[in-house]
This record gives structure tokens, sequence and C-alpha cells, in this order.
């Protein structure tokens, strides 16, 4: 799935572009996703995810393993783990 978190689910927005003239016409607003490599230790391997920075740094105060439960619990999980 291209350009959607697979732990929160974020995904692009639809807004308007706004000129010095007050013209408004349609752009998008991406998610900041990063591709990584996470070690989770219970089950001894790596996993590749496209996430977004902002599950980086819950991952990175939380856990790996406790925010893949949580996401698994929300039902936002979409990577094949």
């Amino acid at each position: 799935m291209a350009r959607v978190c697979e732990i929160s689910g974020k995904r692009p927005q639809v807004g308007n572009k706004v000129s010095h003239a007050n013209n408004k016409s349609k752009r998008r607003f991406y998610p900041n996703l990063q591709t990584k490599k996470f070690f989770i230790p219970e089950e001894n391997k790596w996993i590749t995810l496209k996430v977004s920075t902002k599950v980086i740094k819950t991952i990175s105060s939380k856990g790996i393993s406790v925010v893949l439960k949580e996401a698994r619990q929300k039902g936002t999980l979409t990577a094949t783990i």
C-alpha cells in the first residue's frame, strides 16, 4: 500500500493550496513516512515497516512489541507480521 502508515493507518489528506491572491486549488498533504527495520526480540526476527515519524518516536519510547499489540487491538495494523 502506497503512502499509508502500516501501524497507525495515517494516509494523505486533502486540502486547499491558497495563493497570495486567495485563489484556491486542491492539494494533498502526505504523511512523513519512513521505511525502517525493527527487531522483535520475542520472535527473534527483523521486520521492515513503512511507518510515520510519529510512530517511530512512539516505538522508541514504548517498544515495538507494545506498539504492535496496541495496533492489533485497534485494528490499524496493515502489515503481515
